[in-house]
This record gives C-alpha cells, structure tokens and sequence, in this order.
C-alpha cells in the first residue's frame, strides 16, 4: 500500500456507534495489543498446566516427529 492510497491514516469502513470511523493504523494497533495480550494469557495458562515458566523447554525435551496431533 503506498502513500498515495492513504496508507496506515485512511479510514477503514468500520464506525463507532457515534458515527466515528477509525484509521487502518489504529485498527492495526489494536489487532497488535489484543493478539499481545491473549498470546499472554495462553503463557499463564501453560504455566499453570506443566508447572514451567519462561520460553525454553526443559533440558531433554525433544519434539516429537511423525503421526497426528491428538
């Protein structure tokens, strides 16, 4: 998308109920804050399940290859 099209400032086809219609950057924002916050809670929730925080597996861990996910 160029500027020429409006780029990230034209207005999307969505309103308010006010009537007010919102920028495709600020549309954009928003879909970045939600997705941050519900990647998040999916971390906590895994947390809670197998006991581990952080991003790295536990030494040993290995995936598995071959067959369905079940």
């Amino acid at each position: 998308m160029s500027d020429a099209d409006g780029g990230l400032d034209q207005l999307v086809y969505l309103s308010c109920p006010d009537g007010r219609r919102l920028s495709l950057r600020r549309l954009v924002c928003d879909l970045i804050e939600e997705y941050g916050r519900h990647t998040g809670h999916a971390d906590l929730l895994r947390e809670s399940v197998d006991g581990l925080v952080g991003e790295d597996p536990p030494g040993g861990w290995s995936a598995r290859s071959g067959g369905a996910l079940r």
